[in-house]
């Protein structure tokens, strides 16, 4: 489908031009800068719900298709689409930062700067989902990241706790824990995983000679089996860092831990299935062989990353580390969906994006509103706070609920597709860690909803108070969508088939 309205364009810079708008604005008119940041974003959110409801999902393939020359010469061009895959992320996306707004109301300290720089990450984390030319598409990752550095420097936060863990001697001797640290530490992470993302680029079009970064072309080339294992794995690895795949994760916790709360919201939330959706987009769509001989690798890495985050999770005692390994926990199902190469897992893998996208998002809301209100992220310290905060306690139930898979929530048919898909892949025996990782989550997520929320009053605290105004609106929208698709499954998983199956098709083709 092809319209003549550049939607996928309107969508995808409204948050820039917000940004500029904002850049313009006075220093001394906070509320004028919200108020552009909600209307920018929700602009994006209204046309993202458009393009998920208008989509045909009969004619499947890419639609509302876009392409303005830039470098002919070269053959990069402004080539913009949507598939089922890329659709549900693009919905992930505006659901979170439109809520990530809303969830920030309170920032204070040089608000101009920190929504400008919220703004342009929105519009690179909206390019990566929608490019179809892999140099822009490249250039859109990194402006999804580069703005991180500042974002955590400035508005972030150092812990009360040192992370506890298999590898915390070695983190209590960095310094970890100071949001320089963290700031610099995923900077130089994710920029080491941006240069293998930009040698497998190069390496697919010199190799193709069809002088096009083209996604719809390269996808048609034939390449060498063995260069394609070559490309697969420095894709894997710069994709990989992104989402958070052991042992190059630990950027993450640090990273999240440290964040502001819109930041932490879109980072967890998005950003770390940008890097799953590029393994899968780019990795096994251009190299369908190199996907299907190093399933077994990414698979195993997989389990790998499901227990040791659960572990690690269950380790912590600073609110925030334990939402962060939980993530690390959570993207080893995503990206074990996707090596089990059938429909089901690769489906599952999808779904767990978004159900993940959204539950962690309103995990690291939820944790931004205690913090606000209580001054600590230590659990050992809070107790009881369910009777002062019953909608922020309610939120964090429904938000544990999906995290460990329980019927009627987003995370359960995510989960259960993964597994099933495991069940059914080349090596079942991944189905062991993926529930064992269920398990675990149920003793984390439960642990820390009972010692916060449901467990005895502690004496720290004396003054608190539920979510107000705008953090209402946040928290809404993502309960709301948790509930939602936990209850209608189908919304997300019939477009996400209609692009899954033909990639399915290419990676098992002889």
């Amino acid at each position: 489908m092809t319209l003549g309205f550049p939607v996928l364009s309107l969508m995808t810079w409204s948050p820039f031009v917000g940004a500029l708008l904002i850049m313009f604005t006075a220093r001394h008119r906070p509320l004028a800068v919200r108020l552009i940041a909600v209307i920018t974003t929700g602009v994006s959110a209204v046309l993202a719900l458009w393009l998920y409801v208008a989509y045909d999902r009969q004619a499947a393939g890419f639609q509302f298709y876009e392409k303005v020359p830039l470098v002919p010469p070269l053959g990069i061009n402004y080539e913009v689409a949507v598939d089922g895959m890329s659709l549900l992320m693009v919905l992930l996306t505006a659901v979170i930062i439109f809520a990530g707004v809303f969830a920030s109301w309170t920032v204070a300290t040089r608000s101009q700067e920190f929504y400008a720089l919220l703004l342009a990450l929105v519009t690179g984390v909206f390019g990566v989902f929608v490019s179809l030319d892999l140099f822009v598409f490249f250039l859109f990752y990194e402006l999804a990241v580069l703005p991180m550095y500042l974002l955590i420097g400035i508005w972030g936060s150092t812990g009360e706790v040192r992370p506890r863990g298999i590898f915390a001697w070695a983190y209590r001797e960095t310094g970890v824990g100071t949001k320089e640290y963290a700031a610099m530490k995923l900077t130089l992470y994710l920029l080491f995983g941006s240069a293998f993302i930009l040698v497998g680029i190069f390496a697919l079009y010199v190799s193709a000679g069809a002088g096009s970064f083209s996604f719809l072309d390269l996808e048609g080339v034939a390449f060498d089996r063995g260069l394609q294992r070559w490309v697969f794995l420095a894709f894997y690895v710069g994709f990989g860092i992104l989402a958070g795949i052991w042992p190059l994760h630990t950027w993450s916790p640090d990273g999240h831990a440290s964040a502001p709360t819109a930041v932490s919201m879109l980072h967890a939330g998005v950003l770390m299935k940008l890097g799953a959706y590029g393994v899968v987009r780019v990795g096994m769509g251009l190299l369908p062989a190199g996907a299907a001989d190093l399933a077994w690798l990414v698979g195993t890495i997989a389990c790998i990353n499901i227990v040791y985050g659960a572990l690690s999770a269950m380790a912590q005692t600073d609110l925030k580390y334990v939402i962060a390994y939980s993530s690390v926990s959570h993207m080893g199902i995503v990206m074990l969906g996707a090596a089990t190469l059938t429909e089901a897992g690769l489906n599952g893998s999808v779904f767990q994006m978004f159900a993940h996208g959204v539950m962690t998002g309103l995990f690291f809301a939820l944790v931004g509103l205690v913090y606000e209100k209580a001054h600590s992220r230590e659990i050992g310290k809070m107790g009881g706070f369910g009777r002062a905060m019953p909608g922020i306690a309610t939120a964090f139930t429904i938000g544990g609920l999906s995290s460990l898979g329980l019927p009627a929530t987003a995370g359960f048919v995510a989960e259960l597709l993964t597994f099933m898909g495991a069940w059914r892949s080349q090596h079942p025996w991944w189905l062991l860690p993926a529930v064992a990782g269920t398990f675990l989550t149920a003793v984390y997520v439960l642990r820390v909803a009972k010692q916060i929320f449901w467990g005895p009053p502690s004496p720290h605290f004396t003054h608190l108070e539920d979510a107000r105004g705008p953090e209402w609106v946040a928290l809404v929208i993502l309960v709301g969508v948790i509930v939602v698709f936990g209850f209608l499954p189908g919304l997300a998983i019939g477009p996400v088939d209609t692009a899954t199956v033909p990639l399915l098709t290419r990676i098992i083709a002889p």
